[in-house]
């Protein structure tokens, strides 16, 4: 993609300055480190920068003061700032955890913006702490600029946490290096329900070590727990690093609440005194809200939920999904009549009209969880669409029959399913003639991850839909550490001229396992 302006991968100045790191691989934010000190000074940013949702012409800017502080972003088409143009941000303090988003609005398309976030002492606006730097790039507004962007997903799971002995999570500079224009989350951004333990003796007798939190200590069930798992994370340097200068878009599934949680559950597990999932799912919420920059969550409608479109110029539109928060209780899944399924009727009507609407060549589908893999919930209950039967579908299958058959019927092109959750990565291809439910075109669907967790063997392939697995990497065991096997992540590049995309998963430590390229405006390729 000559046409696209692209950063210089290894450490750009912009990023180095605005990571605040020292040279060791993993440093602890300042405000961890060393509270007394940092509380006698001006207001700091330790934590770093985020930009979430980039559309051609807004974003989101995401940061974490260690006081209350005023936040002000300045943004240029230059490192050197001159004629920035200035946003005031929000008060931040105690009520958001320190946490501020600041909208920016008429950004220039398919431009390198730099920004700088200042935090200042909301009596004295004289006292400011160092600015906190970082760019983006906004979507092109010409077809033929191109897109590319990663995604993956299961942050700190299982128990395996930030490894300073490892670097920490590396696999983010590595991903970092590839300069996307953005980074598809697809959820598990943390593991709240995960215990990490200051060290793991692996099967061959080497030590994993973990860097630690009191938050971490115990499965999470107030705010601060929760929100000290978000910032658990940004412990890590390469993830600081990551976040200054590849902008996000951010879906939540099971963990950040708890594993394989549905509304109205209530729990049987004596590691939790709060027994309903319903309010530490508002608490994970609000967690979730203040640390991940989400437009419906942050923009002037404040929709408060997390299923939405984001725009990315001509080529692309990404429909991200939310499959936690409106779906029924997980059962066997052999009902013949389910309206709520794994959407929720109102997230399917939502679905059904922004798909028919859209005008993008590609149409992804950002799925928190895979349709045709067998998830399982203990011996009788199933987490995902999926639940082995291979016949007609029936349960939450019913709902995504529904959706696929409304694709083929309203002639809609260019959609593909990407997904993680499960801890390996696969190609499935669906197709009618090998399903029981015929009435769809042929897609595809890619799982990718994790990014920083145990990697765990290959489900099992329902096959209602059809799915053929033309490919796939997994472990032979349950949690394998990221110390024996590498984490997975997966790259979509489209091109500006010919319009093809091409999926390439990738493994960490550079290579690409599978590589497959699609036709615009074709089905059952």
């Amino acid at each position: 993609m000559p046409n696209r302006p692209r950063t210089q991968s290894p450490g750009r100045r912009t990023v180095l300055r605005g990571s605040l790191l020292a040279s060791a691989a993993v440093t602890l934010p300042a405000a961890v480190a060393a509270p007394a000190f940092a509380l006698s000074g001006r207001p700091e940013a330790a934590w770093g920068v985020q930009v979430g949702d980039v559309t051609s012409s807004s974003a989101l800017v995401w940061v974490r003061s260690d006081r209350p502080a005023r936040m002000l972003v300045e943004t240029s088409a230059t490192e050197s700032f001159r004629r920035a143009r200035r946003w005031h941000g929000p008060l931040v303090g105690s009520g958001t955890d320190f946490t501020g988003t600041t909208p920016l609005y008429g950004l220039p398309p398919g431009e390198q913006v730099h920004y700088r976030v200042t935090l200042s002492d909301p009596h004295d606006p004289r006292r400011t702490g160092r600015p906190v730097y970082g760019t983006f790039r906004t979507a092109p507004a010409r077809r033929r600029d191109g897109v590319r962007f990663l995604w993956s997903g299961d942050i700190a799971g299982q128990g395996w946490g930030i490894n300073p002995d490892i670097g920490g999570y590396r696999v983010y500079e590595e991903m970092r290096r590839l300069d996307p224009d953005f980074f598809l989350c697809s959820g598990d951004n943390i593991y709240a329900d995960g215990v990490i333990e200051p060290s793991v003796t692996l099967p061959d007798g080497r030590i994993w070590r973990n860097i630690t939190t009191e938050e971490k200590a115990k499965v999470a069930e107030s705010l601060d727990e929760y929100r000290g798992n978000f910032r658990y994370n940004l412990l890590d340097e390469n993830l600081r690093r990551f976040n200054a200068q590849v902008p996000s878009v951010v879906q939540w599934d099971d963990h950040e609440v708890r594993n394989n949680w549905y509304p109205g559950q209530i729990l049987d597990d004596a590691r939790y005194t709060e027994k309903n999932v319903d309010i530490l799912a508002a608490r994970s919420m609000r967690a979730f809200r203040e640390y991940v920059p989400v437009s419906t969550l942050h923009g002037p409608s404040r929709e408060g939920r997390v299923h939405r479109v984001v725009r990315h110029g001509p080529l692309l539109d990404v429909f991200v999904l939310d499959m936690r928060s409106f779906r029924n209780a997980n059962s066997p899944g052999r009902q013949p009549d389910d309206t709520s399924g794994i959407l929720g009727a109102d997230q399917l009507r939502w679905l059904k009209r922004e798909l028919s609407r859209s005008r993008a060549v590609w149409k992804v589908i950002a799925a928190d969880m895979p349709l045709g893999l067998v998830v399982t919930d203990g011996a009788t209950d199933f987490e995902a669409v999926a639940q082995g039967d291979p016949g007609a579908p029936l349960g939450r299958e019913l709902q995504i029959a529904e959706l696929l058959r409304f694709i083929k019927h309203r002639r809609i092109t260019g959609t593909l399913w990407l997904t993680a959750d499960v801890h390996y990565t696969s190609a499935q291809h669906y197709a009618p003639e090998r399903a029981a439910f015929k009435d769809f075109a042929p897609f595809w669907e890619f799982v990718s991850g994790p990014l920083a967790a145990g990697g765990f063997p290959a489900n099992a392939l329902d096959g209602t839909f059809g799915p053929e697995r033309v490919f796939v990497r997994a472990p032979d065991r349950a949690n394998v550490s990221p110390m024996e096997s590498p984490q997975f992540f997966g790259e979509v590049d489209i091109d500006g001229d010919s319009g093809e995309l091409t999926v390439r998963l990738r493994a960490q430590g550079g290579s690409v396992l599978f590589s497959k390229v699609l036709r615009p405006g074709l089905t059952g390729q």
